[in-house]
């Protein structure tokens, strides 16, 4: 007689960790200090009495970095270079927005890592190292995005009790 292995499902609950409510709270802090951070450079580009333009950072890109060819042709590419001054400072204003108030986080998170780590390779010196405020940054969003922490103290709490994550597994992936 043969049987059929069961397939159980782990749920990571960070209330079930020896440090229960103090490691969801920390996630808290961390998603606030993140979010802020993005918030306020994406509201100070909005905001500045110039216009926006990433056009001088691209073109002075670090010249070792994987990513100089890449950066250096979209300074050079008007409608790229319109999309890159625009995109970045709404899309970090969003980004903060959507960590700050917990929505989305995932997202979120997703996306504000994939800025960091166009931000690391861009200022790509490393002559203190390999680690800087940059790959932080993207620690802190990768953080944030893997624990789903937006589901403490947070919008995506909310959207996950309306909502069955088991069975909207798109929905489960954004918050």
């Amino acid at each position: 007689m043969t049987t059929t292995p069961t397939r159980t499902t782990t749920r990571f609950d960070l209330r079930t960790l020896p440090v229960g409510d103090a490691a969801a709270y920390w996630l808290v802090a961390l998603r606030l200090i993140t979010g802020w951070w993005f918030l306020q450079a994406g509201a100070t580009k909005l905001l500045a009495a110039e216009p926006f333009t990433a056009a001088g950072w691209l073109a002075n890109a670090t010249a070792a970095g994987p990513l100089h060819g890449l950066f250096v042709f979209v300074a050079n590419t008007p409608w790229l270079l319109a999309f890159t001054d625009v995109a970045i400072p709404v899309g970090e204003a969003l980004i903060g927005l959507g960590l700050v108030v917990g929505a989305l986080v995932r997202l979120a998170a997703f996306f504000g890592g994939l800025l960091m780590v166009l931000f690391y390779l861009g200022n790509a010196d490393w002559a203190h190292g390999y680690v800087n405020g940059d790959l932080l940054g993207l620690v802190a969003f990768v953080t944030v995005g893997v624990f789903a922490a937006g589901r403490v103290l947070g919008v995506d709490a909310l959207l996950a009790e309306r909502f069955d994550l088991e069975q909207n597994r798109l929905l489960r992936y954004f918050i």
